[in-house]
């Protein structure tokens, strides 16, 4: 904006080429076509010049001015030439900023998290570039320590941002008074003034429904190890946040306690322990406790509960390691000959707080010992000594000397451990020569040889005892009938007229001595009861045998028939219905006579149909070929 009118703006210049000195034909005079009222220009000069007041780039910014240059003076028929002159007006900060509204209304989560955006606002100003730049800030409301506001210097907006976290059941709404203003600032328009502008902010907060909250937000317990099973160590506390006040049920992450040392109630929230403690086993435990709404199992709290172990005096003292001495046979009183292994320590597994301290004495059972004394260094280490000298070996050759060690706890404990003394022959110097005790007999290394020679007697031995095995495994045994085995016996079947022996089949019948399984066959192999009913019906029921067997041996001539890989056996031929009970007699050959002229078979035309082949062969004919 121009507050002065003659301002100049540009000088324009035409040129005519007319000789100057002849007449008016070279003077220039300058006059405006387009461009009133805004601009002059001067008619001898051509400096152009604004020609209004208050001009406003804002409402005006460009112009076009048309630009004339006439000779002769400007007078009647003179020649002209014209000129366009673009003119910007240039801005300045003359324009405040003002919000095109003064209530804005805004709404966030209680669980939007800090540095999120709650709103925008924006304060519009005419004015351009770094005319327009503004600065936001809150100068007033209850939510000032609760919310921040940035400036976008891309967008000229001011952002709204949580900067603490929000609870709809502490404060559910905040008012915000928002300032716009231009940081850069022309003093001769301050009368144009104030360049800033306010407007309000209402901000309401929404529910959410939130996860349990515990208190204190973490927990530290120390609890002693011999604390008895059950026992509550803290109460864990939490609180649905929102205004439903849901119930809690609480539960531990097992994941945190693997061990399952601990147990919480699932209503009252009371730690409490489930398995004894060790400090020993593991002094600290990191177990997270969690808090689960009850109507909805989907909101899960939770909080970290870390257990010390303190220590309690439960483990007495013992040695550090097995000891084993010796003692020279020329020892004098006083003095035990191995000085690495004459001093004794113990450790302790627990870890009481003014450090550990030991105390050695003799067993009551050894308190009046005549030959070894000990000497409490007062260093958690003793001493072992000899009360005598002449130690022999045929004597004794051994000694075992039970010390006890006590502990500085509450209440005092105390363990025995014994150390083992050897007597030896020693030199002069007190270097070991000879020592019975298994400890000190020194292993002679083997050299490379005798080691090959011994594994290759090794393999050797194993070869023979691999072959031996293999031998006896090859051997056929004799043939030698268990007491406990059956002999095998055939029976033999005719089926028809014909054939004689050589329509046999063997069986095994053990399983004939055994009327129970017998049954149980006979039940399962019911189609095999009409089999050998042609021959059975000639038998006299007095030699008819009972008929379980008879029905068993029925069963195991059929599954003879039926098996072709059934293994051949070595048995006795018994002729079960052939014999002396039957109406036909023996018909194999073994009770035979050596001759035919000694046999007669005349009988078997009496034998009906059946027989008739038989008595064909067999019988006895006349010369005009009829049986007789």
């Amino acid at each position: 904006m121009v507050f002065l009118s003659g301002t100049s703006v540009i000088q324009v210049t035409a040129t005519d080429a007319d000789d100057p000195t002849y007449g008016n034909s070279a003077r220039v005079v300058y006059s405006i076509l387009q461009g009133q009222p805004y601009f002059s220009v001067d008619s001898r000069t051509g400096l152009i010049r604004t020609a209004l007041m208050n001009m406003d780039r804002e409402a005006k910014e460009y112009y076009e001015v048309i630009i004339q240059a006439k000779d002769m003076g400007g007078q009647l028929g003179g020649l002209a030439g014209t000129t366009t002159v673009n003119i910007t007006l240039s801005d300045v900060n003359d324009n405040p900023p003002r919000f095109p509204q003064k209530h804005y209304q805004m709404s966030v989560l209680e669980s939007a998290p800090v540095s999120s955006t709650v709103g925008r606002v924006v304060a519009k100003d005419l004015d351009e570039g770094i005319n327009a730049e503004m600065k936001y800030s809150l100068v007033d409301g209850d939510g000032l320590d609760v919310f921040d506001i940035n400036t976008d210097p891309n967008y000229q907006v001011g952002i709204i941002t949580v900067r603490k976290p929000l609870s709809f059941e502490s404060k559910k709404s905040y008012t915000l008074k928002v300032e716009g203003a231009n940081p850069h600032l022309e003093m001769r328009f301050l009368n144009l003034g104030p360049f800033r502008d306010t407007t309000t902010v209402h901000i309401s907060v929404e529910d959410v429904d939130e996860p349990p909250v515990f208190e204190p937000s973490i927990y530290f317990v120390e609890v002693p190890e011999d604390v008895e099973i059950g026992t509550t160590i803290q109460i864990i506390s939490a609180k649905d946040p929102d205004v439903t006040n849901n119930s809690i049920r609480y539960s531990i992450d097992r994941s945190s306690d693997p061990g399952r040392f601990f147990y919480v109630d699932i209503t009252s929230g009371a730690l409490m322990t489930a398995r004894p403690l060790d400090r020993e086993d593991i002094s600290w435990h990191n177990i997270t406790v969690l808090a689960t709404e009850l109507n909805n199992p989907s909101q899960v709290g939770s909080v970290s509960v870390t257990v010390k172990v303190l220590d309690v005096n439960d483990n007495a003292p013992e040695f550090a390691r097995f000891y084993e001495t010796f003692v020279c046979e020329n020892a004098k009183a006083g003095q035990v000959r191995n000085a690495s292994n004459t001093r004794v320590s113990a450790i302790d597994r627990d870890d009481p707080q003014e450090g550990q301290h030991f105390y050695y004495s003799l067993a009551p059972e050894a308190a009046n010992n005549p030959n070894f004394t000990l000497r409490d260094n007062q260093d958690n280490t003793a001493w072992i000594l000899t009360r005598r000298s002449g130690f022999r070996q045929h004597e004794q050759n051994t000694f075992y000397l039970p010390i006890l060690i006590s502990d500085n706890g509450r209440p005092v404990l105390s363990s025995t451990g014994t150390l083992t003394v050897h007597v030896c022959s020693c030199d002069e110097e007190g270097m070991v020569m000879s020592c019975n005790a298994e400890a000190y007999v020194l292993p002679v290394s083997l050299s490379r040889g005798a080691l090959i020679a011994i594994l290759a007697c090794i393999f050797v031995l194993l070869v023979l005892v691999l072959l031996i095995l293999s031998m006896r495994r090859q051997r056929k045994q004799p043939y030698i009938i268990d007491e406990e085995e059956n002999i095998h016996e055939n029976i033999v079947r005719y089926d028809d007229e014909g054939g004689g022996e050589e329509d046999t089949e063997a069986f095994d019948i053990a399983a004939m001595w055994n009327p129970r399984e017998a049954q149980l066959v006979v039940k399962n192999r019911q189609d095999m009861l009409p089999e050998i009913e042609s021959l059975s019906r000639y038998v006299p029921q007095a030699c008819v045998m009972d008929n379980n067997v008879h029905n068993y041996v029925l069963a195991k001539l059929y599954e003879a028939d039926m098996d072709l890989w059934a293994p051949p056996f070595d048995s006795l031929q018994t002729y079960m219905f052939e014999g002396n009970g039957s109406v036909a007699e023996s018909l194999s050959s073994l009770q035979s006579v050596t001759t035919d002229s000694e046999q007669s078979y005349d009988y078997l035309t009496d034998w009906g149909p059946r027989f008739k082949k038989l008595a064909e062969m067999y019988g006895a004919t006349d010369s005009s070929g009829a049986l007789w």
